[in-house]
């Protein structure tokens, strides 16, 4: 049997968080979390991370400068995770500003979880 892929979940509730965590775990991923921007920096250099949820307002560094900082890594597995941004908030941003930080795909709060799904099966093969 392959090994479960490991998604990376950055986000500061921890209702989203335990929720989310819970839907992707019934999907047979290994989930890792991070609750603020330092957090996901040291995960994603400590470990192999497949795919990343990112809330956009995390604490420390916010999910806009975790992406660019992700991106700008000069290990390529580490450049070339897949993002994808998570927020309430979207109206702050515009799609070019997630496509310019290097943003895979966008889902807005409330999370509907059939799309976060769908979403994160596109991403993680």
């Amino acid at each position: 049997m392959e090994d479960n892929k490991t998604i990376l979940i950055a986000e500061d509730s921890s209702v989203i968080l335990n929720l989310t965590k819970k839907i992707l775990e019934l999907q047979n991923y290994k989930i890792l979390t991070a609750k603020n921007g330092s957090e996901v920096i040291n995960q994603v250099q400590n470990q192999k991370i497949d795919a990343i949820l990112m809330d956009l307002n995390i604490p420390k560094k916010n999910g806009m400068e975790c992406t660019k900082e992700i991106r700008s890594s000069d290990n390529k597995d580490i450049a070339n995770i897949p993002i994808i941004a998570v927020t309430g908030n979207a109206n702050n941003y515009t799609m070019e500003q997630f496509k310019e930080a290097g943003i895979n795909a966008y889902l807005p709060k409330p999370l509907d979880f059939d799309m976060l799904v769908q979403t994160v099966k596109q991403y993680v093969v």
